[in-house]
């Protein structure tokens, strides 16, 4: 399965693959629908990557299939179904990728960490957020916005001298996520291992409240 990705039906870059399934698209607008209609999040259009080459057309790009579409405007927190279907049809076979630093920041880990801490954390009781797994092998902890300012200083708190020791970063402002049910750098789908729902995906938990469980697992899993 492949795409085009295009500018208003004229301006636009064809991938190196061709086609686009019907039912592709709609689960694809059903996706930004409901991101944008039921939990607030802006959708970016992104570029996707194929056999090494990126869709934005930049034959240097630096990373391939995983960042937005320079000339695609986002699809604003709120949009109906019909104002999102008409709006992601400018670009069929984007992918579709969320601005960080709005609605959610994100703490990011190993995906075999991730999985550990979640089953920590939902034993524990603790609130939590959706959570994404990349094809890289990442796992994505969807926060409160903010977190990101304060992660160093939180984990220093916690008893962490040398926070960098950890295999743990924030994603804030300024950085995107890609969000299932798209591919991520040619690699595969990014998939949810807690997908969103009314509480979690409007009102992220604080970060403290899963950052000691998640730098506990992060430091037993490292090699």
């Amino acid at each position: 399965m492949g795409f085009t990705i295009g500018i208003g039906g004229t301006r636009g870059i064809r991938d190196i693959r061709s086609g686009v399934r019907r039912r592709g698209r709609a689960s694809e607008c059903t996706a930004v629908a409901e991101f944008t209609g039921l939990w607030g999040w802006a959708v970016v259009p992104g570029a996707r990557a194929a056999g090494g080459a990126c869709s934005c057309g930049r034959h240097d790009c630096p990373a391939p299939g995983a960042h937005p579409l320079d000339f695609a405007p986002e699809v604003p927190a709120g949009a109906t179904l019909g104002e999102a279907s008409e709006a992601w049809t400018q670009f069929p076979g984007a992918a579709l990728m969320l601005p960080v630093g709005r609605r959610f920041d994100v703490i990011e880990v190993a995906e075999a960490a991730g999985v550990r801490a979640l089953a920590r954390l939902e034993r524990m009781g603790l609130p939590l957020g959706p959570v994404t797994a990349t094809p890289q092998g990442r796992a994505h902890f969807f926060v409160a916005p903010g977190a990101v300012t304060e992660l160093s200083g939180l984990l220093y708190r916690m008893g962490w001298d040398d926070p960098s020791a950890l295999d743990l970063r924030g994603l804030g402002p300024g950085t995107y996520v890609t969000a299932p049910p798209s591919d991520r750098g040619g690699l595969g789908p990014v998939r949810w291992l807690r997908p969103p729902a009314l509480d979690s995906a409007t009102k992220p938990p604080e970060a403290r409240l899963l950052l000691g469980t998640l730098a506990y697992v992060a430091h037993r899993s490292r090699p």
